[in-house]
């Protein structure tokens, strides 16, 4: 038999997502074939240690891993190509899969340190992954793409602080009410806000600078969410069915993500499929425009007049037992083991075509 592929799974981190990573590391380090894997679990504290985590995979659930876990960080150094564990041991790594999200996982951070390893890793690289992250910088490209989105408009933090009436003036004059309200780097709808009337603006913009240094206004859509999954090199990438959630609360945030679980869950999407074909589209020309490599969930608004609105491009989408990225390759035919051996397959040969 083939020697196993030596990986490293890089969960937790320094986010306002980190619980969430510890679900989809979970579901992850559940789903991996050990016959394939030799698997290192590697933890983020929210303090930002790094730790060998040695124990039951049920040990991310409940939050003990730090317990059964030894300091080991990853090696800028590619001779290195691996990990420093405690006493100096080095434990060569030929993969990363990182099962991370938001601030210092989605957004680039993280993707610099795997870059300067030398080791090949799953997901996009360090331009596409901060691009897809800022959505001021997403908004921006897309719209040099011709590509059909709500109407929006962004700032700087500190800018509101010196003129609130001036940006208050300018979301009047140029967006419809109800607005969303969001930090331009943060996922899973943290520190977003629906706002129905201009007075309500300043306790969400206020709340969104909480978490980033830059706010984005978005135009609320009316319609159906609808998300479709990406996956495969800029060359070969292939888009999923489609798949559409009934929001339980206002809009799809994170307690209906991750905690209640309560949203209804539609694959394939209730909509005519010639709106589905133009989704599976539009979600690849984002995916190329982005420069996304491996996967990336795009996701969209369908009006009830069939008009398709990209909403956010997310390059590490949630891995967990409900999350719909793996649902939708699941329900083209893959298990979630094939999907993940998949994910590394193109990890280990973007190593060997970095330009592919």
């Amino acid at each position: 038999m083939s020697e196993k592929i030596c990986l490293g799974v890089i969960f937790g981190g320094q986010s306002s997502e980190h619980e969430v990573s510890l679900m989809s590391a979970g579901s992850i380090l559940k789903n991996l074939d050990t016959e394939k894997y030799q698997i290192y679990p590697v933890g983020i504290t929210k303090e930002g240690r790094w730790l060998l985590y040695e124990g039951p995979v049920s040990g991310l659930a409940d939050g003990s891993w730090p317990q059964n876990s030894t300091p080991a960080f990853l090696a800028p150094d590619p001779s290195i190509h691996g990990l420093v564990a405690d006493g100096g041991k080095i434990i060569r790594l030929d993969c990363l899969l990182p099962a991370l999200h938001g601030k210092n996982g989605e957004d680039g951070s993280i993707q610099g340190l795997f870059q300067l390893s030398g080791i090949p890793y799953v997901g996009c690289g360090v331009l596409s992954s901060a691009a897809c992250m800022d959505k001021a910088v997403t908004h921006t490209l897309l719209s040099a793409g011709d590509i059909p989105q709500a109407h929006y408009l962004w700032f700087y933090s500190q800018r509101y602080e010196v003129a609130p009436e001036t940006i208050h003036n300018k979301i009047q004059a140029r967006l419809n009410f109800p607005v969303f309200v969001k930090p331009a780097n943060a996922g899973s709808s943290v520190g977003v806000s629906k706002v129905e009337a201009p007075e309500e603006l300043d306790a969400a913009i206020k709340k969104a600078a909480r978490e980033d240094g830059k706010v984005v206004v978005e135009e609320g859509v009316q319609g159906q969410e609808v998300e479709c999954a990406v996956l495969g090199s800029r060359v070969d990438a292939k888009a999923s069915m489609i798949g559409e959630i009934g929001a339980s609360a206002q809009f799809y945030d994170y307690d209906d993500k991750y905690i209640n679980g309560t949203s209804q869950l539609y694959i394939p999407a209730r909509i005519p499929e010639t709106v589905a074909e133009e989704i599976r589209e539009t979600a690849l020309r984002a995916y190329r425009l982005m420069g996304c490599q491996g996967l990336a969930r795009v996701d969209f608004f369908v009006t009830p007049e069939n008009k398709v609105v990209l909403n956010e491009i997310n390059t590490l989408p949630g891995f967990t037992s409900i999350s719909m990225y793996p649902k939708l390759w699941m329900a083209e035919g893959y298990s979630y083991g094939e999907l993940l051996d998949r994910l590394v397959e193109l990890a280990l040969e973007r190593a060997g075509n970095p330009h592919g």
